[in-house]
């Protein structure tokens, strides 16, 4: 039913986008149905000044999910996404459920999670096990909150005096041991263009290593390596997105530039995407202060396209 407009969209991207990345795997794996951006979720991490957990360490500040749950419906939102560094530790089956019963009275969705894993190691070292063990609990724990994907890094930061190829076959390692845990409590994962994946091209030839429907990509708007053209290089990982994730500002040959809302909302929506949009603030001001401007001009951006 969708095939015809998403080869137009593909036919039309072609002229600007190397034929390398042709993202066929999004048009084999995620056929939709009526697709649309279904409403905007916040990240938790758009909170982290706030937060009162921080990687397992308490901080001095106040905020902890349940009230960060509270605060996105005091802003009118339809979700939330979770993520790793801001639940207690260690984390009991208790406190997930309260989330996940206050979500659901609150009206708000649990629209994904994210962890910090890395996944750049060598496959059997002593590293990579902790990390398969911290990837299997967050993936046990999201799946127990009901939370449909979860963001993963291919890396945590950029590995130093280490061959790019070699990193790439530890990643792709790696993920054939992943993926079929997160298949198994079924939730995607959704690899972020992000640190050594910012080059989408790598980020691609890695997702369609995958025979698999429970993997896609999370689509960040600000993550990229340096070009001219960043709405060219989100329109290729468009439609690979499982989820998204929109930025106040994103970067033009490195250097930041205040995004183009309409159009970021547009390429997705080209695409075909289904789902949530994930706000993720970053920026200097207090997001106490911003994130609600930031949520007005999202609106007022999906108000233009729909």
């Amino acid at each position: 039913m969708h095939s015809i407009p998403r080869r137009r969209f593909l036919q039309a991207a072609a002229t600007s986008l190397v034929t390398s990345a042709t993202p066929s795997f999004g048009l084999d794996r995620f056929q939709r149905i009526n697709p649309r951006i279904k409403g905007i979720s916040l990240s938790a991490f758009s909170m982290r000044p706030h937060m009162r957990w921080w990687k397992g360490k308490r901080t001095d500040a106040s905020l902890d999910l349940i009230r960060f749950l509270e605060y996105c419906a005091e802003l009118g939102l339809d979700g939330a996404e979770l993520t790793s560094y801001f639940f207690p530790d260690p984390v009991d089956r208790s406190y997930v459920n309260q989330l996940k019963r206050r979500a659901h009275l609150l009206g708000i969705d649990i629209t994904g999670g994210a962890m910090g894993n890395n996944f750049a190691n060598a496959p059997g070292s002593d590293s990579m096990r902790k990390e398969m063990e911290y990837f299997r609990s967050w993936i046990d724990h999201f799946a127990d909150l009901g939370a449909p994907a979860v963001r993963i890094f291919a890396s945590r930061g950029k590995p130093k005096n280490t061959d790019i190829q070699q990193i790439t076959a530890n990643v792709i390692a790696n993920l054939e041991e992943a993926l079929p845990y997160a298949e198994k409590r079924g939730v995607m994962l959704g690899l972020e263009n992000h640190d050594i994946m910012t080059n989408v091209d790598d980020l691609i030839r890695i997702v369609d290593k995958f025979d698999s429907p429970w993997l896609g990509v999370t689509w960040d708007s600000a993550n990229l390596a340096p070009t001219p053209d960043p709405y060219a290089e989100l329109a290729k990982i468009a439609p690979y997105a499982i989820t998204a994730q929109l930025k106040v500002m994103t970067h033009i040959n490195g250097e930041s530039a205040p995004a183009d809302l309409p159009r970021m909302l547009a390429i997705l929506t080209d695409a075909q995407f289904g789902g949530y949009v994930v706000l993720e603030y970053e920026e200097k001001e207090d997001p106490y202060a911003a994130i609600p401007k930031f949520v007005e001009d999202v609106r007022n951006a999906l108000s233009t396209i729909s």
